[in-house]
């Protein structure tokens, strides 16, 4: 019996995943699964570019909208989310088609990480949280870096929360977390596709795209989560542009200002995209994003889905 089918489109964000997988769905009789670690919170649409309601109503799709902005998503949870909607998919005969930009989370699930336990120490991830505020979260890094080289890597230095998990782990098991990456792969057969642009397009996009987000009322859509309760210290709002928007709202920056670091922040993300979706690697087929794409990664995919046929 042939393993069931899975076919992942990555990309660096504001490169056009959303219109092409809207497309590829509708033609090959598939169903998204968002790999985008933003899209999961609702009430956070406009800043996260999340399909819209009208998009979704064109394919079904999974893993949007399916927690609060308090709510902590692990790697672990997501990855079982994501299990049990390919089993769903799949139990239809429909296809999965997974995309993303959220490089941990595609790996995660085609690599078969299994994330490290969970225990935790409420003592010691104060300590870790209070050397960060004092030293700064570079200097919590440089120790990550000296006892788990590979987490450190693959962890931006401003990512506090993600950096003090990692040392509290190790604090806790005396072995380094990505030393406990168990790995079992899922039992599907998959096709990596990739979109791409040259990197001054792609920058343009983002910028159009940032300004796009604030004429479609980003600043108001971050007002209302405030007043609503939601804390800018939340893990939802470590999306990019979101603390930002906040501080705008509070009065402790100009619109100006939040712009600019904003899309200073979105470039330094598309280059860690990139340590993710490496264009030399040989298992992602790379398409760029020009007239005729949609179509070229298509035939790709009706291609590889006749060879598991024949």
């Amino acid at each position: 019996m042939s393993l069931p089918p899975l076919v992942v489109l990555v990309g660096p964000t504001a490169v056009g995943k959303t219109e092409a997988s809207l497309v590829l769905a509708e033609r090959c009789g598939a169903e998204i699964i968002s790999a985008d670690s933003r899209l999961l919170y609702r009430g956070m649409d406009i800043g996260t570019a999340k399909p819209t309601l009208e998009e979704r109503r064109r394919v079904r799709h999974h893993l949007i909208d399916v927690a609060d902005p308090d709510e902590v998503w692990s790697l672990a949870r997501v990855r079982e989310a994501v299990l049990l909607a390919l089993q769903d998919i799949a139990g239809r005969d429909r296809l999965p088609l997974m995309v993303g930009g959220t490089g941990q989370y595609i790996r995660a699930i085609l690599e078969g990480w299994e994330p490290p336990p969970r225990e935790h120490d409420s003592k010691i991830r104060a300590r870790l949280e209070e050397e960060a505020r004092e030293r700064g979260g570079q200097a919590l890094h440089a120790r990550l870096q000296l006892v788990d080289p590979e987490s450190a890597a693959r962890i931006d230095a401003r990512n506090v929360r993600r950096v003090v998990r990692a040392l509290e782990i190790y604090a806790l098991t005396g072995t380094p977390a990505s030393a406990q990456r168990r790995r079992a792969p899922p039992a599907y057969r998959t096709l990596r596709l990739g979109l791409t642009l040259p990197r001054p397009v792609l920058y343009a996009r983002i910028d159009g795209r940032i300004e796009r987000m604030l004429r479609d009322g980003w600043v108001e859509e971050v007002r209302g989560l405030l007043d609503r309760g939601a804390s800018p210290a939340l893990p939802a709002f470590s999306a990019i542009g979101y603390p930002q928007i906040a501080e705008v709202v509070q009065g402790r920056r100009t619109l100006e200002d939040a712009v600019a670091e904003i899309r200073k922040r979105t470039r330094v993300f598309v280059r860690r995209q990139a340590n993710w979706f490496k264009p030399n690697d040989p298992s992602i087929h790379w398409f760029e994003n020009q007239p005729g794409a949609i179509e070229q990664m298509e035939r790709v995919i009706r291609g590889w889905m006749a060879e598991a046929a024949s």
